[in-house]
């Protein structure tokens, strides 16, 4: 599924995006527009040249060893179905990898995180290190974390400079949320990123 064209221009500065960046933790139901949707991966991977080969986040070697996949609720974004989505950045498209609600399944792999849960969607980070081991050997594995660090950063950026909240989790059974998300058995999670709109402070 092709994804709406992404903006470049926004109303929020970087500057006042990273100020007011926070983890949050409590989502309401509101859901994702599909245009909210398609910023965040590109955001996160999408391609930023004219060429279409540098992406948003940088990579060692330009070998680009993450995935980004997104667990999506029931009616959470508006014009998708919920299901796992893997993105493809060539061409800014997500296919569906396993139809269904997962996220109470993500958040009981997540070491029974349920605030998880309530987010409308939860991106996971993925990295399948022979893409860049294979030029830098045993330090293309520290390079895959670090871009995974960018990628993650890049998400909660646009994620607060389009008013919406997100958070951030590394604790939680990797073979669990693999089988969970039914990713491709050689991509190892490395971060889950809940997404959506914020509840009010009391």
């Amino acid at each position: 599924m092709k994804l709406p064209r992404p903006k470049l221009n926004g109303k929020v500065s970087l500057e006042t995006a990273i100020n007011r960046r926070r983890t949050i933790r409590s989502f309401t139901a509101e859901p994702l527009s599909l245009e909210q949707y398609s910023q965040i991966f590109w955001a996160a991977q999408g391609v930023t040249e004219d060429r279409g080969f540098k992406r948003a986040a940088p990579s060692g070697g330009a070998l680009y060893p993450n995935d980004i996949y997104s667990v999506v609720g029931e009616n959470c974004v508006n014009g998708l179905k919920s299901g796992v989505y893997h993105y493809d950045p060539k061409d800014h498209a997500v296919s569906l990898v396993f139809e269904g609600d997962l996220r109470n399944k993500v958040a009981m792999a997540a070491l029974s995180q349920t605030w998880i849960s309530t987010a409308p969607i939860n991106i996971l980070i993925t990295a399948e290190y022979r893409r860049i081991t294979s030029k830098y050997g045993k330090r293309g594995k520290r390079y895959a974390i670090i871009e995974a660090g960018h990628i993650g950063q890049n998400i909660l950026l646009q994620s607060e400079a389009m008013g919406l909240g997100a958070g951030i989790v590394g604790a939680f059974h990797d073979e669990k949320l693999r089988q969970v998300v039914n990713i491709f058995p050689n991509h190892e999670p490395l971060l889950i990123l809940p997404v959506g709109y914020r509840t009010l402070e009391v």
